[in-house]
């Protein structure tokens, strides 16, 4: 199980604050890095998204030392790391907040397994959001039993 996964984006607060609202939960400033935010949807798991400033980056401490912040001097702002995250909010609720936003929003088919809505924070960095309806989906898939027979035709 993921707990927390972090991303960056232009406006890591506007980012934190509409995540909260499709989320269904809050955000909060993410004190160990200035600028940064944390956004939970308060549920049992303890599931977070930290969302950083556009140009930082997480590098290894050195000897006994934690990871560490620091700033590139550029960054596109896209990126390959994503996340699937199931929300009890509707199709509609995610359509209605990103055409406010100005942000790419898209119901898609991943090879005819299931459906995802792909939300692009910044339109820049994407989510695959699972109404309830699709993470039904999603978790039928990726049951042990199907994955096996899905791989194993690989």
């Amino acid at each position: 199980m993921i707990h927390h996964i972090s991303i960056s984006a232009q406006n890591p607060q506007h980012v934190a604050q509409v995540l909260a609202e499709i989320l269904n939960g809050q955000a909060f400033p993410f004190f160990p890095h200035p600028g940064s935010y944390m956004v939970f949807p308060l549920d049992e798991h303890g599931t977070g998204i930290e969302v950083y400033p556009l140009k930082t980056q997480l590098i290894p401490g050195e000897g006994d030392n934690q990871c560490m912040f620091a700033q590139a001097d550029t960054s596109s702002g896209f990126t390959a790391t994503h996340a699937a995250i199931s929300v009890s909010s509707t199709q509609e609720k995610i359509e209605q907040i990103a055409k406010r936003e100005g942000w790419r929003v898209l119901r898609c088919n991943r090879d005819s397994f299931f459906d995802v809505i792909e939300l692009w924070l910044e339109n820049k960095v994407m989510l695959e959001l699972l109404t309830p309806e699709m993470a039904t989906q999603y978790l039928a898939v990726t049951q042990p039993e199907n994955l096996q027979k899905m791989f194993s035709n690989s």
